[in-house]
């Protein structure tokens, strides 16, 4: 961390009862990271597990906001990206680690490529093995024919029926990609001020999908790089896998709603409600047919999922009524009295 009046990047962490990840993702911040210049911008959503003054007190420097109510990954950040003073703004999930210098690798990288405008790494899980998720493909309605059909698992290493996730790319090269993934992900700050931020009508998921879709109106160009490697647990604030499913999909619902073709939308929507019916009778007959207890499980959780669609088949809830609508500015969107300064 710095004192300096010129930081290089602001690294913000949005935290929800993640206590001890949190903590782990912070002191890996701190050692791995010497190249640059950082401030760190902790929000915590409302936790109950005293995440915010755990990480007050080893972090003295660290500016903590906690909060009464649970806003949001979007709006969280949103709200610490008002007092951010980096050139750089990153984005660093409370349930990752932070590897071999990967912040300064990144922020090197960024430097080489200024024409990408949104930066990433690669993403691993704790047991060292790939996880995909640190970049996407686009949402088209290609891909999600292709993942309401179940050829995204049948094809799992193609990149033609499993387009979204790039196939089986190890993501052990520099590329670029459409969505950088919001667990790191790196931008200067005043793009993204010009870009308004996060849409806070994202709860959670589908956040980032959104805003480098807008970005690329900018003439944005989404790179990912394997110098800077992180490892990323992935939901670990989730209490529940149809839970995670739901918010899943109504990031799902909302993106096609925003940013498919108008002649699209009903197909891309009536493909995003089979996926979940077409899992729950695929597991089913596989459950009956093996008497497996983890077939039976998956079963009961896409059964869930597909009983709560009405929950997700629209969209996130300001969604439904602002399809197509342009986010408002950041500073419009939380009361930044409230951020600690």
């Amino acid at each position: 961390m710095t004192d300096c009046t010129e930081i290089d990047v602001s690294i913000i962490v949005v935290s929800y009862n993640t206590r001890e990840m949190t903590l782990n993702a912070l002191r890996s911040v701190a050692r791995q990271t010497t190249g640059v210049s950082y401030e760190l911008l902790v929000v915590d959503n409302d936790s109950s597990d005293n995440s915010a003054a755990a990480i007050a007190d080893e972090f003295p420097d660290a500016r903590v906001n906690a909060l009464s109510k649970n806003i949001g990954f979007a709006a969280a950040n949103n709200l610490a990206a008002i007092k951010a003073r980096g050139r750089y703004v990153l984005l660093l999930n409370p349930d990752t680690v932070v590897k071999n210098s990967a912040i300064d690798n990144l922020v090197a990288f960024s430097r080489k490529n200024p024409h990408a405008k949104i930066w990433g790494g690669r993403t691993l899980f704790g047991d060292g093995s790939l996880n995909p998720s640190s970049c996407w493909h686009r949402m088209s309605l290609w891909n999600t024919f292709c993942r309401a059909a179940g050829l995204t698992g049948l094809f799992a290493s193609s990149e033609f029926f499993n387009a979204e996730t790039f196939g089986a790319w190890p993501r052990d090269t520099e590329r670029r990609v459409d969505i950088v993934s919001g667990c790191f992900f790196l931008i200067e700050r005043t793009f993204w001020t010009k870009l308004g931020g996060f849409d806070p009508t994202f709860f959670m998921y589908g956040e980032e999908a959104d805003l480098c879709i807008r970005a690329k109106e900018f003439g944005a160009n989404p790179m990912v790089t394997p110098a800077a490697t992180i490892v990323h647990y992935g939901g670990a604030s989730e209490t529940t896998q149809s839970g995670k499913l739901v918010k899943l999909l109504s990031a799902k619902a909302t993106l096609i709603n925003r940013h498919f073709p108008d002649r699209q939308k009903h197909i891309g929507l009536g493909l995003l409600m089979a996926w979940p019916l077409s899992r729950w009778f695929a597991f089913r007959l596989i459950a009956t047919l093996t008497q497996k207890t983890n077939h039976k499980t998956r079963a009961k959780i896409w059964k869930s999922v597909w009983q709560q669609r009405d929950t997700w088949q629209n969209g996130w809830p300001l969604a439904a009524t602002r399809a197509g609508a342009q986010p408002q500015p950041i500073y419009a969107q939380a009361d930044a009295r409230s951020l600690i300064s």
